[in-house]
């Protein structure tokens, strides 16, 4: 069968590329019109779908990913470039002293103890770009200090202002009305890899940086925990609500809608809330079978899919789908997390230091 990609996926990169980061339920709105298979009961060929993009774009350096904003706990895609130096990541639009101010405002963000996950635009026009000379000059100068490039001492208060709307209107940040900058989708697609080895405190739910989380009222405790995470741990039945390490109260209130769905559930997992929860930090982190997903891919492409676990077939320009009576909806949208010999569609960004 044939690898090359098909106008379908044309389509959803050109979307990507045009348009920017997409909601999850944008881009499985526009799979499920392109294919008339819906990706919610039929996760693996999503999967394949998404798989098969990244394989050649990978030969361009560039990658389809999944992250989630923390700030509104929504899973989104986008595409990204791999390539390790901030100037390839940037491309030519950004000079040195507007790379170095964009890095300068991601430290003050990553770096405050509260994990609010803001900057007020007044101090980030404040902010000192001595700090960041290694973007633009040898570490080694006279007596041992680095030196400063005219060009970082020379950037003036205009010009920051001037690059905080480009990296507003590129997504790489995120200016609230009242003059609040948050981290924009890019900088989350991106800067994965650059979290971790900068020792940005992590989330003790999901391992992912806790730019924006919730802190343990245990002052001599380092746990936070991304709001979403929260509700997913809180949730479940017999869990206490406290700290996971310290065992300080941790003052949540499940929302009453959520709270009386989980009471509802006859399953002790069986919760919407619990499951759609674990299912987002899953689909951010998305693991496919590289077989199983080619395989499913070119099936679509042929017009045609075969499924022996459900008993289903389908045949070209059939869009109709059959349930098995044992399994039901529910299995099928959970089961793509457990697919065996599996690797990551989103592997971690290329450090940007």
């Amino acid at each position: 069968m044939s690898s090359a990609l098909s106008w379908r996926h044309h389509v959803v990169i050109q979307a990507l590329l045009s348009r920017g980061p997409l909601m999850e339920k944008d881009l499985h709105s526009m799979f499920e019109e392109l294919t008339q298979r819906n990706p919610g009961t039929d996760p693996q060929l999503f999967d394949g779908f998404i798989l098969k993009i990244n394989k050649a774009l990978s030969f361009a350096n560039f990658e389809l990913r999944a992250c989630i904003d923390q700030y509104d706990g929504q899973v989104y895609y986008g595409v990204v470039n791999t390539v390790s130096d901030e100037h390839s990541k940037f491309g030519t639009k950004y000079t040195v002293p507007q790379i170095a101010f964009y890095k300068a405002i991601i430290e003050a963000i990553v770096q405050d103890a509260s994990a609010n996950g803001v900057i007020s635009s007044i101090r980030a026009l404040n902010l000192s770009l001595d700090g960041q000379v290694t973007v633009a000059s040898d570490p080694q100068s006279q007596g041992g200090q680095p030196n400063v490039p005219s060009s970082l001492k020379n950037f003036s208060l205009s010009q920051k202002e001037k690059t905080l709307q480009e990296l507003v209107r590129d997504q790489w940040l995120n200016l609230t009305t009242d003059g609040i900058i948050k981290l924009g989708l890019k900088s989350f697609l991106d800067l994965r890899s650059w979290f971790r080895n900068n020792d940005v405190t992590s989330c003790h739910v999901c391992n992912e940086a806790g730019i924006k989380a919730e802190l343990c009222q245990n002052e001599n405790c380092t746990v936070r925990i991304h709001q979403y995470c929260l509700k997913q741990l809180f949730l479940q039945r017999k869990v206490a609500k406290v700290c996971p390490t310290c065992g300080t109260g941790w003052p949540y209130t499940v929302p009453q809608a959520e709270a009386v769905q989980t009471e509802d559930d006859n399953e002790p997992r069986g919760s919407q809330q619990v499951t759609s929860s674990e299912r987002k930090r899953h689909r951010a982190n998305r693991v496919v079978d590289d077989d199983v997903g080619c395989s499913n891919q070119d099936e679509l492409n042929d017009g045609r899919e075969s499924q022996h676990g459900n008993g289903l077939v389908r045949k070209r320009g059939r869009a109709r789908r059959t349930e098995d009576a044992d399994t039901g909806g529910s299995g099928a949208s959970q089961s793509s997390a457990a697919i065996s010999g599996s690797r990551r569609v989103t592997r971690n960004s290329a450090r940007l230091t």
